[in-house]
């Protein structure tokens, strides 16, 4: 994929924004969509002030700013999304994926790449009725995507080599490190971290610790953020959603069995750092 491509980010919120400002960084012609006008509104303004604090820090002029910002369309019209990759960063839910992708494919050449940034959907699920599935395959970046070096290449059973290459080119371009995987519960990361988060909430139910010594144990360790932070920094709810999705995939297993401590937390609507409050208070 070469730098006239253009890139269209389904999904304004911080992952889409995030994706969206990273491709126009890198001289993308960046589309952002959502059907959310407010939603595109906190999208920019997520933007502008990530690219006000490297200005502010010295590490980008005022002027590449500005041709950065230029760079991005922000859209809430389906009918506009048309692009050579396009990456969504919507809901985490299966039907969500599938049908916008499904309905891009409709208005955009049988060329068109479909990215999806899913931390735990198999591939071939949200593949499946998309017109030309060898097209679709997973890219998921990590929260802060503009930040976060590594991106999950995830293969689907009928994705195309040449699709594969093309989009570990592209990860390249993003100055990205990227590890191409199989499809499968998780993948590689989130599988592996699964035990990080839940072993630590088991600990925490069980009275043997407390959240605050959990964090700052693991921290002292090596591990940039505890497992409680990185919880209220993702999204209590998406992270729940992904220890589910997980479990189920594999069967149940006693030892990936979601937490109630975190499902009670989603069902007060404490979801982290996006509504104020999760573990911690912000």
């Amino acid at each position: 994929m070469d730098s006239a491509a253009v890139v269209c980010v389904c999904g304004a919120g911080t992952m889409g924004s995030g994706i969206a400002q990273l491709c126009a960084q890198a001289g993308f012609s960046t589309l952002l969509f959502d059907i959310s006008e407010p939603m595109l509104d906190t999208g920019k303004q997520h933007i502008t002030g990530n690219l006000d604090k490297l200005v502010a820090k010295g590490k980008l002029t005022a002027a590449a700013a500005a041709a950065i910002t230029g760079r991005i369309r922000f859209t809430s019209r389906i009918t506009e999304c048309i692009a050579d990759l396009v990456i969504e960063a919507i809901v985490e839910k299966k039907e969500a994926k599938t049908d916008l992708f499904t309905r891009l494919a409709q208005i955009n050449t049988p060329q068109t790449i479909f990215a999806t940034n899913t931390s735990s959907i198999a591939i071939a699920a949200i593949a499946a009725g998309v017109p030309g599935e060898e097209r679709v395959l997973g890219m998921h970046f990590f929260n802060p995507a503009p930040l976060m070096k590594l991106v999950e290449i995830i293969r689907g059973p009928k994705t195309s080599d040449t699709v594969v290459q093309s989009v570990t080119g592209l990860a390249a371009m993003l100055g990205k490190t990227a590890v191409v995987c199989k499809d499968g519960p998780g993948f590689i990361v989130n599988r592996v971290a699964r035990p990080y988060y839940l072993e630590a909430m088991r600990l925490v139910e069980q009275g043997h610790t407390t959240i605050e010594q959990a964090d700052r144990l693991l921290e002292a360790t090596g591990f940039k953020m505890g497992p409680f932070k990185l919880m209220d920094l993702i999204g209590m709810d998406v992270n729940y959603s992904v220890s589910n999705i997980v479990w189920n995939a594999l069967h149940q297993p006693a030892r990936l069995q979601p937490s109630a401590l975190q499902q009670q937390k989603v069902a007060a609507g404490e979801l982290g750092r996006k509504t104020g409050k999760g573990f911690y208070q912000y």
